[in-house]
């Protein structure tokens, strides 16, 4: 009977720490972006590829928590604060310096994985490319430094223009300042005026648009690389149709949407990178270990639908090199 019970008392305990091992949670992770749900739908099926390819699936082996900003930036401090204080496992922060700067100032042990489009050794998140040296790793993705090849391409297509009004989110510092400085001495060399709009709700987009009403005829609109805009797409998109306005965006997902056009890195490649990295990281990978990844791969699109619109022809040099879409 004894040696009954111990054996029962045995197949109990094993069953009690099957158990256990059973309901212990999945390793959470954060992804953290400054658009809207709905702008984000391509880059997080890119994440997850990403993150399969290193043998984790969402709500299988890992969770993921997904936080959209749409351009409310204000709410970072509360948002990285709570996220340290449960904490994640990792916090993957997607297309914006401020999310990934904001993060590292937050934690200096929860691994980051960041996808940026300044400098991310001036921008203080890793010591060199090769050895990021701390929490954080990622990829830069070259969104200040193809500013004004964009410009280049809208006035090639829009060639009549005489200024260039440039959009930027003043709420987004430092982007808007670099790229305020960028596009202005692009425009500059080759001969466009510029004015500056700024926005950083609904509302005050509209009331650009509004102040651009004497001058919109010979002016052609850049807007800057920012979650805020691009999860107000739409808006954009209706109000440069309604006054005819040229336009150039950072994301080819805004042309599809109507816009006319974009030139910047293609989006699907650097959201899988970001998804790989954060993969290897919950597998035991360490930041400090994983290099600073450069985009390689770009995207220049033309919406030839919106070009006749606005009584745009393409130039044959734009047709050869652009992906046309209707």
């Amino acid at each position: 009977m004894r040696r009954r019970e111990f054996i029962a008392g045995i197949g109990g305990a094993a069953a009690w720490t099957f158990r256990v091992r059973a309901q212990q949670p999945l390793p959470t992770l954060a992804f953290v972006t400054a658009r809207s749900e709905s702008t984000s739908l391509y880059a997080v099926d890119a994440f997850r590829k990403g993150l399969g390819e290193t043998g984790y699936v969402e709500d299988r082996n890992v969770a993921v928590e997904y936080h959209w900003l749409e351009g409310e930036f204000e709410r970072l401090p509360a948002l990285m604060a709570d996220l340290v204080r449960r904490p994640v496992a990792v916090i993957a922060t997607i297309n914006n310096t401020l999310i990934a700067t904001t993060a590292k100032g937050a934690t200096a042990t929860i691994p980051i994985v960041f996808s940026v489009g300044a400098d991310p050794v001036k921008s203080g998140l890793v010591a060199s490319f090769a050895r990021p040296g701390g929490n954080a790793t990622g990829i830069n993705y070259f969104a200040l430094e193809v500013l004004a090849k964009r410009l280049e391409l809208l006035h090639a297509l829009a060639p009549k223009a005489s200024r260039v009004a440039i959009l930027v989110n003043p709420a987004n510092d430092p982007s808007a300042n670099v790229t305020l400085r960028t596009v202005e001495d692009a425009a500059r060399s080759i001969g466009l005026r510029t004015r500056v709009l700024k926005a950083s709700t609904s509302r005050e987009i509209n009331a650009s648009f509004a102040g651009l009403a004497d001058e919109r005829a010979d002016t052609v609109l850049f807007v800057a690389p920012d979650g805020f805009f691009q999860s107000h797409s739409e808006q954009l998109v209706a109000l440069t149709a309604r006054d005819k306005i040229p336009a150039a965006y950072p994301d080819g997902t805004t042309v599809e949407a109507g816009g006319l056009m974009s030139y910047g890195t293609d989006g699907v490649d650097m959201y899988r990178h970001v998804g790989v990295y954060t993969g290897n990281i919950l597998k035991g990978a360490k930041p400090a270990d994983l290099p600073v990844q450069q985009s390689t791969k770009f995207e220049f699109v033309i919406n030839r639908k919106t070009a006749k619109a606005l009584g745009l022809e393409i130039p044959v040099v734009l047709r050869v090199s652009a992906d046309l879409i209707d």
